[in-house]
C-alpha cells in the first residue's frame, strides 16, 4: 500500500471445520483497513466517517489494545509500547490497521490485525510485525505477535486464549496473510487456521478449523460509505448474530463444549 488514506473492504469472512463434524459457512462482510500513523494528521471530512466520535460509521480507538484515549495516546501509543516490551523497535513506519467499525454506534470485532512498517527510509518500509488482537465474546482480548513476518508464508502461534466453547485452548494456529494487485485492484486476504495437535499435521483434515476474510480494497469516500451502509445497515450487529446463530447449529451437530477457562495472566504472546 503506498498511499496513506483510509480504505474500505469489501468481501468475505468464511468459516470451514473439518471434524468431529463437517460445518461451514461464508458470510459477506466490509471492513476498514486505517493507515493510523497518517490518520493522526488526516482527519475525516465533515459528512463522511468518523473517528473517535459518533456517526454512521465510526472507528474509535479506545475499543482497542488497553482502551487508552486520545488524550493519553491513542492507540498508536499503545501499539508502539507493547513492539517495544517485546524487542521490536524498528517499526516505527506506517501502522495499517483491519478491523470492524462501529455501525449505528455498536460493534464487535473478533479478530483485527495491525500491520507494522519499518520506517519508509529503512528497507523500503517492509512490513516488520503483525499484531493478531482477539476478542471474545465475554469481553475479553489477546494479542499474538508475529515477529518478522512476510506476505504468504505461513507464521505459527501456540494458542492460549479462549474464543470458542466449541474449540479447546489447547492447540496453535497458522497464521497466512496474503496480498495481490495494486491501486484499484489491490485485495488482501488473513487467514487463520486453527490445530488441536490430536491429528498427525500431514493428514487432509488436520487443521480443526479454517477461517479467512478477505476483500478488495478502495478508498474509504462518502460514497462508498453511503454504499456501505445501504447494503449492510447493521453489519456488526450482524457479526454478533451469526456467532450465536453457527453456535446453535454446532451445538445441534452435538460437536463437543468446552468450558470457559481462565484467561492467560499475560496479555500478549509471541
Amino acid at each position: 500500500m503506498t498511499q496513506a488514506t483510509a480504505l474500505i473492504g469489501f468481501g468475505q469472512v468464511r468459516h470451514t471445520r473439518a471434524r468431529p463434524q463437517r460445518h461451514a459457512f461464508a458470510y459477506p462482510t466490509y471492513f476498514l483497513m486505517l493507515p493510523l500513523r497518517s490518520l493522526q494528521q488526516q482527519m475525516p471530512q465533515p459528512g463522511q466517517w468518523q473517528i473517535n466520535r459518533p456517526g454512521p460509521l465510526s472507528f474509535y480507538e479506545t475499543d482497542h489494545g488497553d482502551g487508552r484515549s486520545p488524550a493519553q495516546g491513542g492507540a498508536i501509543a499503545w501499539l508502539d509500547e507493547l513492539l517495544q516490551r517485546e524487542g521490536i523497535v524498528d517499526a516505527s513506519g506506517e501502522v495499517w490497521l483491519h478491523t470492524y467499525p462501529r455501525v449505528l454506534g455498536y460493534t464487535f470485532k473478533p479478530v483485527s490485525f495491525w500491520y507494522c512498517h519499518r520506517a519508509a527510509d529503512d528497507r523500503g518500509g517492509a512490513l516488520r510485525a503483525i499484531v493478531v488482537e482477539v476478542n471474545n465474546t465475554f469481553g475479553e482480548r489477546h494479542c499474538y505477535v508475529l515477529d518478522a513476518p512476510r506476505y504468504g508464508v505461513e507464521q505459527r502461534a501456540d494458542k492460549v486464549f479462549h474464543v470458542s466453547p466449541f474449540n479447546p485452548v489447547q492447540g496453535h494456529y497458522r497464521f497466512r496473510f496474503m496480498r495481490s494487485g495494486q491501486g484499484e485492484q489491490l485485495r488482501t486476504v488473513a487467514r487463520v487456521d486453527f490445530y488441536d495437535d490430536a491429528h498427525n499435521e500431514s493428514s487432509a483434515d488436520a487443521a480443526v478449523l479454517q477461517t479467512s476474510v478477505s476483500g478488495a480494497l478502495q478508498p474509504l469516500t462518502a460514497a462508498v460509505l453511503r454504499h456501505a451502509l445501504w447494503r449492510y445497515p447493521a453489519m456488526t450487529l450482524g457479526v454478533v448474530l451469526h456467532i450465536h446463530t453457527q453456535a446453535l447449529r454446532l451445538w445441534l451437530k452435538k460437536v463437543p463444549f468446552f468450558r470457559k477457562p481462565a484467561p492467560p495472566q499475560a496479555f500478549v504472546s509471541r
